[in-house]
């Protein structure tokens, strides 16, 4: 009972000498030193009197926070008295809680944190021993700790009010004491038991957290992205929500700030651990933490997360990664319409139209989501590339529009867009050249009504009306729209030159067009060169300019070759260039042996179907070229084999029909209906072939059963799309 007693009665002497301080500071009124503390250590209350922030005379007696005076007090009770530090950090706490930041800054200024450090580095080192340890044969501490907390908070504190002052710099160098200290502490990280001490760890998950913003205010951002991984990589007993919005942040960071990041120090890379190479790669990490916290319940779920995580695979080419992300995720994170169509878009994407399509018409089915212009307008451009499904996409594109109609004009306008391009798609198949021209009118109508629908004139739009318009032979307007579509794009596109190149070829402009891939390959980076390259070497054969033609292509196959020794392994979107390469280099090693085989080069020639088989011997358009090389030899008999192994690999392809047909009625040992058979075949896939026009006139020409009306029908199809064929499909 005498002990109660007693320390009840130590403790009211505790908190009277403490509000007696507390009203002297002020006051600016000094302590006597046997009531108080050191006279040097009164300077706290002198120097906060003389700088002009003390409370006036006549004034009413300021409010005292409780808050203030129960740190006061166990560090009263754990030490027996209040030094200068800790009197600054409670009274630059009153001020910065008052919003007083500039005097609570000169009250923290005067802290000297350059001696109190060391002291509070040995407090948390021997905190951390003794909670390894559980003993208590070490010395007392240099420093309570609260009072280490007391001063945290003060120094951070004071980075808040140099952030609120513009000073970022200093706030920065603030918050980088206080981490600074507890790394040299506990290098191993902080024990689970220092959350015991709730102020220290909320200061610390406070600081951890405003470094990085801080150096991002002050520009500097790979010392932001050093800042952020050390919060990350560091044990700091960070409570889990502030660690994923650090996470988060970062790679928001990562992705979107345009800094590239510097690589993580070698500390990071022990143990085989994965060590992104990139900002997407560590960007996309954090996401997939991010996602893996959601599933085992730990943090709530953040929309914005999956949309950071799509476009970061997005850009990457992990599409395929991305649907898997959203196959896992719970049911009832998404909507089924939002999953079914992301993961039509991710399949879409990695060239699996047919799984796409069949998981947008699973949700067709569902007649709970009338709304889905979206999923409508992606299936009908997937059913576009199909022969197949072209009827089927029309009836997807005319939904589309209905739903759209006074709704959303820009989503009317593609679906239009889109309606034309499946129409153009279906009147390449049909047989009836009445049927044909209604399909073409049709076309050009959808397409003309989703340029008039248009708010602002969209490329693809337009390039879709260049190119039907071009199709269909009417140049002059094509040309028109090509220009325009030069103009949209700002030179920016290569497919846009070349196709302006291909409708003066078609109005046998060769100079002209020419001129306009010179142009483009002055504007143009080497690595994208290929194509325009490729466009020119055709039309200098066209011209008859060979030689200048075998030198374009050896200079592009110059490129492309160090293409290929500069590729390594890379994203899913790198791999596709390298495909997109191959191709190329396989159409020009044929392209040059062709012209080769007209200067009959023989030897040439043949050294460049080697390269061309050393590429892919599985090639239609290399059995093609060697098909003509032999039948320029006179040696037809070999030449009919490589025309038939062409369409042994590939059925439907038009030079070979029509080679092979040549090559028979050259013979003689062919029928004539299967000449003309070939020869109708040709024309289905191609109608605007001028070479199967004339051989199939020179195959009825030899048909006596055939009638004058019929030949002459032919040849002058063939006279009228010589005069207006392309150095290059215009597809």
């Amino acid at each position: 009972m005498t002990s109660r007693n007693w320390m009840k009665k130590r403790r009211f002497s505790i908190r009277g000498r403490l509000k007696k301080m507390m009203k002297c500071i002020f006051s600016g009124e000094q302590v006597r030193v046997d009531e108080m503390i050191d006279s040097s250590e009164s300077l706290a209350t002198r120097d906060y009197s003389a700088s002009g922030y003390s409370s006036r005379a006549g004034e009413a007696e300021p409010k005292v926070d409780k808050s203030n005076i129960e740190e006061a007090e166990s560090s009263l009770r754990e030490s027996g008295y209040l030094n200068y530090e800790e009197a600054r950090a409670l009274l630059g706490r009153l001020e910065y809680q008052k919003g007083n930041i500039e005097a609570a800054l000169h009250v923290f200024e005067g802290i000297d944190i350059a001696a109190v450090t060391p002291k509070m580095r040995v407090s948390i080192s021997r905190r951390g021993d003794y909670n390894r340890r559980h003993s208590q044969s070490d010395a007392a501490p240099t420093m309570s700790m609260h009072a280490v907390s007391l001063l945290f908070e003060a120094i951070f504190l004071k980075a808040k009010s140099l952030e609120h002052l513009g000073r970022f710099d200093e706030a920065a160098q603030s918050c980088k004491i206080i981490l600074d200290t507890v790394e040299s502490a506990l290098p191993d990280g902080l024990p689970e038991s220092f959350k015991t001490d709730c102020k220290i760890q909320e200061t610390l998950n406070k600081v951890v957290e405003l470094l990085p913003e801080l150096l991002k205010l002050a520009g500097d951002f790979q010392e932001a992205i050093l800042s952020y991984r050390r919060a990350l990589l560091y044990h700091w007993n960070l409570e889990v929500e502030t660690a994923a919005k650090i996470q988060k942040e970062f790679a928001i960071f990562l992705l979107y700030s345009g800094v590239e990041a510097s690589p993580p120090d070698l500390r990071s890379q022990i143990n085989s651990s994965f060590v992104p190479r990139n900002n997407v790669e560590e960007a996309v990490l954090l996401l997939l933490i991010l996602l893996r916290k959601r599933a085992l319940g730990m943090i709530k779920w953040d929309s914005s997360i999956m949309d950071h995580l799509s476009f970061a695979l997005s850009v990457s080419g992990g599409l395929k990664a991305l649907a898997h992300q959203v196959e896992e995720l719970l049911p009832g994170i998404f909507e089924r319409n939002d999953r079914y169509c992301i993961l039509s878009l991710c399949y879409h994407g990695e060239g699996e139209d047919m799984v796409a399509l069949n998981l947008l018409r699973n949700l067709f089915r569902n007649r709970e989501h009338p709304d889905c212009i979206l999923e409508l307008m992606l299936a009908s451009k997937i059913c576009a590339k199909n022969e197949v499904c072209i009827e089927e996409g029309i009836g997807y594109a005319c939904k589309a529009i209905r739903e759209s109609h006074r709704r959303c004009s820009q989503k009317a306008s593609i679906s239009n867009c889109l309606l034309g391009t499946l129409l153009s798609a279906k009147s390449r198949l049909v047989s009836s050249d009445s049927e044909r021209t209604l399909e073409q009118s049709k076309t050009l109508a959808a397409l003309e009504v989703s340029e008039r629908m248009m708010k602002e004139r969209d490329p693809l739009v337009v390039h879709q009306l260049c190119l039907e318009n071009a199709e269909q032979r009417k140049l002059d307007i094509a040309l028109y729209y090509a220009k325009q579509l030069l103009k949209l794009e700002a030179g920016a596109s290569v497919k846009g030159y070349i196709l302006l190149a291909r409708i003066l070829s078609a109005q046998k402009r060769f100079v002209d067009a020419e001129t306009v891939i010179n142009a483009a390959l002055d504007q143009t980076g080497k690595w994208d060169q290929g194509e325009l390259l490729r466009t020119k070497a055709k039309l200098q054969v066209a011209q008859d300019q060979l030689n200048n033609a075998i030198e374009t292509y050896s200079q592009l196959l110059a490129v492309l070759q160090v293409q290929n020794k500069s590729a390594g392994v890379g994203n899913k979107y790198r791999k596709s260039r390298g495909q997109h390469h191959k191709s190329l280099e396989l159409d020009t090693w044929n392209d040059l042996a062709n012209v080769y085989t007209s200067l009959s080069q023989w030897r040439d020639a043949e050294i460049c179907l080697s390269k061309s088989e050393a590429i892919s011997p599985f090639s239609a358009s290399r059995w093609h070229s060697t098909g003509l090389l032999y039948q320029a030899k006179g040696h037809h008999q070999d030449a009919l084999k490589s025309f038939r192994e062409a369409l042994n690999v590939e059925p439907n392809h038009v030079p070979s029909l029509i080679s092979t047909a040549c090559v028979l009625r050259q013979l003689g040992s062919g029928s004539l209906p299967v000449i003309r058979s070939l020869l109708t075949d040709a024309l289905r896939l191609d109608r605007t072939n001028p070479s199967a026009w004339f051989n199939l006139g020179l195959a009825y020409k030899s048909d006596p059963g055939a009638s004058a009306l019929e030949v002459a029908e032919c040849f002058e199809a063939a006279a009228l799309l010589q005069e207006t064929a392309p150095v290059e499909p215009f597809r």
